[in-house]
């Protein structure tokens, strides 16, 4: 059992390790990086650099503001903060990793592995509580009788009448 545990931890610990991290960016970022990581508004669920809409009536005008913005100098870091200012933090093509989000992300990873050590630990009792009882039904003991004296009588009796 400690290895489970200490293999889960390990997992706990680099997933948390990872999350704090920042995304590297670039100095000067390029057209095709900048419309890919910011998702179209159109609703097509796609990057802007990815639209299959003809003409698109968000990622066109999207297409020329981040020309703009990387005209103008600025980051790719720069143009997702101005982006994000705009339109939220949906506009994003991936998530951040700040407020909410962490806990978002992480804490169905941490409620599986809790989910799978109870369940280890748990079929561990079980196995550990079944070698320990004896094999086989149990006994009744005559002197361990739980029937009362009268009941015993009528039982007997009626089995006789049974056999009959």
């Amino acid at each position: 059992m400690r290895l489970p545990g200490a293999l889960a931890l390990a997992a706990l610990l680099i997933l948390v390790g990872s999350c704090g991290s920042a995304p590297e960016t670039s100095a000067t970022p390029t057209q095709v990086e900048a419309e890919t990581a910011l998702t179209c508004q159109c609703g097509c669920g796609l990057t802007v650099h990815s639209c299959n809409h003809l003409n698109c009536s968000s990622a066109m005008p999207l297409k020329a503001e981040i020309a703009e913005q990387i005209a103008q100098g600025r980051s790719l870091q720069q143009i997702l903060e101005h982006f994000e200012g705009t339109y939220g933090e949906k506009i994003l093509s991936s998530p951040t990793t700040r407020g909410f989000n962490i806990a978002a992300w992480t804490v169905p990873f941490i409620a599986i592995g809790l989910g799978g050590i109870l369940v280890g630990f748990v079929l561990w009792r079980w196995r550990r509580g079944s070698a320990a009882s004896p094999a086989g039904p149990a006994v009744v003991r005559s002197d361990a009788d739980p029937l009362a004296p009268e009941l015993r009588e009528r039982l007997e009796r009626e089995l006789r009448e049974l056999d009959r």
